[in-house]
């Protein structure tokens, strides 16, 4: 009897860890490995193809405390002039790279009067290979990863209005910074990143979901991004999702597999998303 015990208690373990794993794509996990480590999703992430990139001359690294007592990074690209208008761009695996910075460049000239802060959630860590990429996504623990983006928060000032915009594990890091900006966000565009399932979460959100979807996407079933419209739509918020014939990571220039035309696409809907909501024209 006490072998069968055993042997069940076994079984449900590997249950729990399998669904660890398989509800952690593109986001942090403490429940089990992430997704981040198996051999499938690292050999689909191909390492980014070389960038010759300068920072502009308004452009700089910013350090801010963060609500646990470290040190926290975010490049910082400003308005030409004082606004209360944020847009927090949040990274994929690969951290805190030169496609990031030159995305924050490149969002704040379509924006104009915003400021774009490209938050480092890898404290430093860049990854340029695949392997790398899976160690630091891999080990961002979720109290970290919060208080980084609190601290960021507190740094821009209780006053602004917050859209957040992030891409594969950022997506999930964009929510999770618009859930932490309360009543100060108005507006969350995800980027196939993993789709929140915890209903009490999703309650608390104060805003309107944008989320980009692509089809041909191995690890984020379309079920799961219509389950989380539901539940935001059920918590008074609208859910705008876009889906594309491609692949997971279709919209990052670094991709080797980058699909330009559906980039672009998405590219104009979330800048449409973005203005309005921060009431731009």
């Amino acid at each position: 009897m006490k072998k069968l015990v055993l042997l069940f208690a076994v079984y449900m373990t590997s249950l729990v860890t399998v669904s660890a794993q398989r509800h952690s794509c593109c986001a942090p996990s403490t429940d089990g490995p992430a997704l981040a480590l198996q051999s499938d999703f690292i050999a689909d992430h191909l390492a980014p193809n070389p960038l010759d990139y300068t920072p502009e001359a308004t452009s700089s690294m910013l350090q801010f405390t963060t609500t646990s007592g470290n040190n926290g990074t975010a490049f910082y690209v400003p308005s030409g002039k004082p606004t209360k208008k944020v847009l927090i761009l949040c990274h994929e695996w690969w951290g805190l790279n030169d496609y990031i910075k030159r995305e924050a460049e490149h969002w704040q000239k379509m924006l104009g009067d915003v400021d774009v802060y490209a938050i480092d959630l890898y404290d430093g860590k860049v990854a340029s290979t695949p392997d790398d990429a899976s160690k630091y996504m891999s080990a961002l623990d979720q109290a970290r990863g919060e208080a980084i983006v609190k601290g960021l928060l507190q740094k821009i000032g209780n006053d602004k209005e917050i859209v957040t915009l992030g891409w594969c594990m950022g997506g999930t890091w964009s929510f999770n910074t618009t859930l932490a900006a309360g009543n100060h966000a108005k507006g969350c565009v995800m980027y196939y990143g993993f789709p929140e399932s915890d209903v009490k979460r999703i309650k608390t959100l104060k805003t309107d979901i944008l989320y980009i979807y692509g089809s041909q996407d191995k690890y984020i079933t379309k079920d799961a991004v219509e389950t989380l419209g539901k539940e935001v739509k059920a918590a008074g918020h609208k859910f705008e999702l876009h889906a594309y014939d491609a692949v997971h990571a279709f919209a990052n220039p670094s991709n080797p597999k980058f699909d330009k035309v559906h980039a672009d696409e998405a590219e104009a809907i979330s800048l449409k998303f973005i203005k309005s909501k921060l009431g731009l024209k």
